[in-house]
């Protein structure tokens, strides 16, 4: 017997010593399937779906997978939510929105996206962290809002900067036909480089430092080559090539605030949310008014973005660039090299993108990760580095006839050792004649190379953590009960906010974006009047107008601060006290009024 009592003694001493409790058992990381995902590589649209079953098939209590619609070629898009049960449902708590790869070439943003949900769900039960995240928060993630560009990039022929548009067709060059001039893959290795064509009148000729860079002539200089541009063929026979590549409009350009006509900005379509794949987000994250912070992804430049996206909007009130300001400055350390800036100050002018859409029709404090900078470039101070989804006219111009420059050459061929470069080498092209065709391939730009895409993945999944890690957490304090006459009780009761984000951004009380904060009790009482205590030491308080038993709180909780509310209530027996803020959260505290 005493034999057995040590056995079961040390048995219970091993549990308790592996950290491991019998409530685990059923959905304890133990007990799960593992799930192995490489971030060494890019996912097809395929891949993407098979990952994020398997992820649910393994954590069916914490990831709930769904399609929100259909791209245009009938590819799901899909969405995944990730909250504790056990801690309340997901939408009484502050959720936070990640969005990736709403241009087609932008991929790692999906990347990202799929790091941050394997991230939360390996690590449930491992760490602290984790765990209160899915404690007090839910999550709402789309990895890819373009899977149809996305696999064209990934398995079709392109290059770096297409095709970054959805794949409806469009008419870019106005000549009544639909996406009939695209580039051509001429040598057939899968991307588009460039073609040059040798000419003693040309403005170009190789450089003396590596003969794969082509400079411009100087005054009076003698030319080698003339740059013809991207490899193509002037498929519709009307003297251009390359003019009319497929889609070409801009999903970011088409969310329903401050939108403008393509006239204005180009790539917006005929009205906002005319895309299927613009119209099944929107729904998503209308569907999910608890949603406080959000993040897309783009890329490239090393860029942590803030609105507004055009100046026509003013800057953001002062009381919600606080939040702004005290998130991004940390993700600049979290990030090193990438620089908190706002987008029409520091890069261009954005009409009818997704951050003003949701920040300024939602009240959600949202941030846009333009990932990655050049990697050739990564010494360089982060601000003389260029970047942004799209450059300007100059610079891609530039690049569209020089192909590309001895810094980035050199670094594909020392570091990447060529692997996404292509020689210069001679092709037959029935319009130019003979040509050379040579230049950086599709991945050897804008996206990082493989080795570095996990550390791009897990820096940009900690900033989108910490963010919601600072979203809106009340707690009750300070509940003080005091018995008055004719069956009346005082309740003096403090709801404090220990993040940064208020549990109302300042532009939803302004404009009224959404229902106030609201402070309620249940049971067998009435509320009778209630007032915000303004002043606790002269015992000042400020009445504010009561409905069916419960007061509106229009301002909600500041952040890294606190309401003290005076109630006055009629009533007998244990009540519910209950703090309910539709994006901050919701609290719960039994009172007993006696």
């Amino acid at each position: 017997m005493k034999r057995a009592l040590t056995i079961v003694f040390l048995a219970l001493l091993m549990v308790a010593l592996s950290g491991y409790s019998p409530a685990d058992s059923a959905q304890g990381p133990k007990a799960r399937p593992e799930v192995k995902l490489s971030f060494d590589h890019f996912y097809d649209q395929a891949e993407l779906t098979a990952a994020l079953k398997e992820l649910q098939k393994a954590y069916p209590d914490l990831m709930k997978l769904q399609s929100i619609g259909k791209s245009y070629q009938g590819r799901d898009i899909w969405a995944v939510i990730i909250n504790n049960p056990a801690t309340g449902p997901a939408e009484r708590k502050p959720g936070f929105y990640i969005d990736g790869n709403i241009h087609g070439n932008e991929i790692q943003g999906a990347e990202v996206a799929l790091y941050t949900i394997y991230y939360l769900l390996k690590n449930s039960g491992r760490l602290e962290f984790v765990d209160r995240l899915l404690r007090d928060r839910s999550f709402y993630i789309i990895p890819t809002m373009n899977p149809d560009s996305r696999d064209y990039f990934l398995n079709l022929a392109s290059d770096s900067n297409s095709p970054r548009s959805g794949l409806v067709p469009y008419d870019d060059d106005r000549d009544g036909l639909l996406d009939e001039d695209g580039p051509d893959d001429l040598d057939g290795d899968g991307s588009i480089t460039y073609m040059r064509k040798r000419d003693p009148k040309g403005t170009y000729r190789t450089s003396p430092d590596n003969p794969m860079v082509m400079v411009p002539c100087r005054p009076g200089e003698k030319g080698e080559f003339i740059m013809l541009g991207s490899e193509g063929l002037d498929n519709d026979g009307d003297g251009l090539v390359n003019e009319d590549g497929p889609g070409g409009y801009d999903m970011n350009r088409n969310f329903g605030f401050n939108w403008q006509p393509n006239y204005v900005q180009r790539g917006a379509g005929p009205y906002p949310f005319c895309w299927p794949e613009t119209r099944a987000v929107r729904d998503f994250i209308l569907a999910h008014p608890n949603l406080m912070g959000a993040q897309s992804f783009h890329n490239y430049g090393g860029m942590i973005l803030r609105g507004p996206g055009a100046k026509n909007l003013g800057e953001t009130t002062a009381q919600d660039r606080q939040v702004y300001d005290y998130i991004g400055k940390q993700g600049e350390k979290i990030l090193p090299g990438y620089r908190y800036i706002v987008i029409y100050k520091d890069m261009y002018t954005v009409y009818g993108g997704t951050v003003d859409f949701t920040y300024n029709l939602l009240g959600i404090f949202t941030f846009s990760n333009e990932l990655d900078f050049d990697q050739y470039a990564s010494t360089q101070p982060a601000s003389q580095r260029r970047g942004g989804e799209e450059e300007d006219e100059e610079a891609r111009s530039r690049m569209f006839r020089a192909g590309a420059g001895l810094e980035e050459i050199i670094y594909h061929q020392l570091v990447l050792m060529g692997e996404q470069l292509v020689e210069w080498k001679p092709y037959k092209h029935p319009l130019y004649g003979d040509i050379e065709i040579g230049g950086v391939k599709k991945m050897g730009r804008r996206v990082p190379a493989l080795f570095k895409l996990a550390e791009t993945c897990h820096r940009n999944a900690a900033f989108c953590l910490y963010h919601a890690d600072q979203l809106p957490r009340l707690k009750v304090e300070n509940v003080s009960l005091k018995k008055l006459d004719s069956g009346l009780y005082q309740l003096d009761v403090r709801i404090a906010n220990e993040r940064v984000t208020p549990s109302i951004s300042f532009q939803a009380v302004q404009r009224k974006l959404h229902r106030p904060d609201q402070l309620k009790i249940q049971g067998k009482a009435r509320l009778v009047s209630a007032g915000i205590i303004t002043d606790r030491f002269r015992e000042l308080s400020e009445p504010v107008k009561v409905r069916e038993n419960y007061l509106p709180v229009e301002n909600g909780i500041p952040g890294f601060g606190f309401v003290d509310f005076r109630l006055l209530i009629e009533g007998s027996g244990e009540i519910n006290l209950i703090y309910d803020s539709l994006k901050g959260g919701y609290l719960e505290q039994k009172v007993s009024l006696k």
